[in-house]
């Protein structure tokens, strides 16, 4: 009972993702998806706008899923051409706050009363303002002073100042009741609608649909785990031990709930504003690269949208702070992956392109064979733009999206890591040539490159590599003799089966057979239309067996051609 009701939700959802699309001009693709109601009412869309225009306002219209799901869109220059990425990174999340009885639901099971077997919410906090500070698709955020002994292991040491009675200034981001059940459904539907587009539009397959939908359900998922976000928060702390010029909330887990988050807050001033007036935007500007920096190539492990409202600034304008909140979302680089990475940016700026080129191709997954010789072509005209230029003039977000344009082109996918790391470093960059117009940015990135190139042929790292090499050699010789008996004694008694796939073979036999049937199909027809005529009997009869023979094969040509074209490859 409970599937037949999704499905009629699901079909009702599906018809009105194809009213949006009919009314902002996608018609013709919504005639090409089986199972879709076309409203005949709907209107035709502005033509006068352009396709980025179009598609940013569907995705709006469709609500806070949608729109999630084109500012993930938006990270991936790989798939998508550059003029609706600039469209989509104009998507705003806006939702109304949550209602006073859904704040209370939240409240109620995060914090229950005595009665309920729990210590109320007024033992927990001081007070609460249950008017947010912000609100969005998944939750909103609301201040609170939260109580010292609520904080548990996760309280700050007791001061002079506060006696060891202050309250602790902490914002609370709670998740609203329906916001899991919401997205779900929601993925349902693009998985849905991901894969008839991709069956049914075969020119949409470059974009990779069902690709972007599972990027978009791992930073959603990982969007609604507050716990995941605690995690990330003690993670990025201990990482940065130590530094003066970088923050995050402390993040206090005794005192949270399922769906609640209490985290310190960060009373600073917004980006802009910190730097009015003053000469901290250079400053500030260093600061930032060379926290996204340490981030990417010694952690592994940054911080994915560190775009300027997710940024607190702390300190004063002489010894600024930078604070980092919504840790949510965060990339993960392997020390293979980094070591690459770093390669591929070495060799773009030294000229370097046989380097370049098969540092892409080892980061990459080409999905079709590449012609090697042209690529290199291709990356050395690329690097060809860069060479002999001062680095200071030289954009790290120019030369990534051209790499990455360079590769699109000779179909090699580069991994969602990497196109992570590219918007991370590109949004820095961004906000640090708006401080800074002079910002050099290969120069505040060569010591901490240099370092780690040269950590990495240190004697330790080379023994660290060679232990585990040997390792590895040794338990695969270990293994190896017991992997040849087991061979033999499926060849001795005959079990041994080797299998050989030709990708082509399924659709070479449907077509061989389609071939046949028509082929044994219209000799009859033809056969027995001719021997009427010689037998001068039934003319009519035998000239509608003739005419039915031709058009039988025409219907096969024609739909062999369609076949042909609509096969990827």
């Amino acid at each position: 009972m409970v599937s037949i009701v999704n499905a009629a939700r699901n079909t009702e959802r599906l018809a009105r993702i194809a009213t949006v699309l009919i009314k902002h001009g996608f018609g013709e693709l919504v005639s090409r998806l089986p199972g879709l109601s076309r409203p005949t009412a709907a209107a035709a869309g502005d033509e006068r706008k352009t396709f980025a225009v179009r598609l940013r306002e569907v995705l709006e219209e469709l609500g806070p899923s949608f729109v999630k799901l084109g500012q993930i869109v938006s990270t991936r220059p790989d798939l998508i051409p550059a003029d609706v990425i600039a469209e989509l990174a104009r998507l705003q999340d806006r939702v109304p706050p949550m209602k006073p009885e859904e704040i209370e639901e939240i409240v109620a099971e995060s914090w229950p009363e005595v009665a309920d077997g729990g210590a109320g919410l007024d033992a927990v906090f001081a007070s609460f303002d249950r008017t947010p500070l912000a609100s969005a698709s998944i939750g909103q955020v609301h201040p609170a002073r939260l109580r010292r002994a609520a904080a548990g292991a996760d309280a700050p040491e007791v001061t002079v100042a506060d006696d060891g009675d202050a309250d602790l200034d902490v914002v609370v981001k709670l998740q609203r009741p329906t916001a899991r059940a919401v997205v779900e459904r929601d993925l349902e539907l693009l998985y849905m609608f991901a894969r008839l587009v991709e069956r049914y539009v075969p020119e949409s397959r470059v974009y990779a649909p069902l690709a972007l939908v599972r990027e978009f359900d791992r930073a959603i998922t990982a969007e609604l785990d507050y716990g995941l976000e605690a995690d990330n928060a003690r993670r990025f702390a201990k990482n940065f031990d130590g530094w003066t010029t970088v923050r995050f909330p402390v993040p206090y887990r005794e005192a949270s709930g399922k769906r609640a988050l209490v985290m310190e807050r960060l009373r600073g001033a917004r980006l802009e504003d910190f730097v009015a007036g003053n000469d901290a935007g250079p400053r500030i500007a260093r600061q930032a690269l060379a926290v996204i920096a340490k981030m990417i190539f010694e952690d592994g492990f940054f911080h994915a949208d560190p775009h300027p409202g997710n940024i607190i600034m702390l300190g004063t304008p002489a010894a600024p702070v930078v604070g980092l909140i919504d840790l949510g979302l965060v990339g993960q680089l392997t020390a293979e992956t980094r070591d690459r990475m770093i390669d591929v940016m070495i060799s773009a700026v030294t000229g370097d392109t046989g380097a370049l080129a098969d540092g892409l191709l080892a980061m990459g997954t080409a999905r079709r064979q590449v012609d090697r010789n042209a690529f290199r072509s291709e990356v050395a005209t690329l690097a060809g733009k860069y060479l002999g230029r001062p680095l200071a003039e030289i954009e790290l977000s120019a030369v990534i999206r051209d790499l990455v344009q360079g590769a699109v082109k000779y179909d090699i996918e580069m991994p969602p890591e990497m196109l992570m790391v590219g918007k991370a470093l590109m949004t820095v960059e961004g906000i640090g040539r708006q401080l800074d117009p002079d910002l050099d940015v290969w120069a505040e990135l060569q010591p901490i490159l240099t370092r780690i190139v040269r950590d990495r042929y240190s004697p330790q790292r080379i023994g660290r590599d060679l232990l585990r090499a040997a390792r590895q050699l040794g338990t695969s010789a270990t293994a190896l003799p017991g992997q040849i008996t087991d061979v033999l004694d499926d060849l001795r008694a005959g079990q041994l089966t080797v299998v050989s796939r030709d990708p082509g073979l399924a659709a070479a036999t449907d077509r061989l057979g389609r071939r046949l049937f028509t082929a044994i199909l219209v000799a009859a027809l033809v056969g027995a239309g001719t021997a009427l005529l010689i037998a001068d009997r039934h003319g009519t009869t035998a000239v509608g067996l003739l005419v039915t023979a031709a058009a039988l094969l025409a219907l096969h040509v024609v739909g062999d051609r369609r076949r042909d074209r609509q096969r990827p490859g």
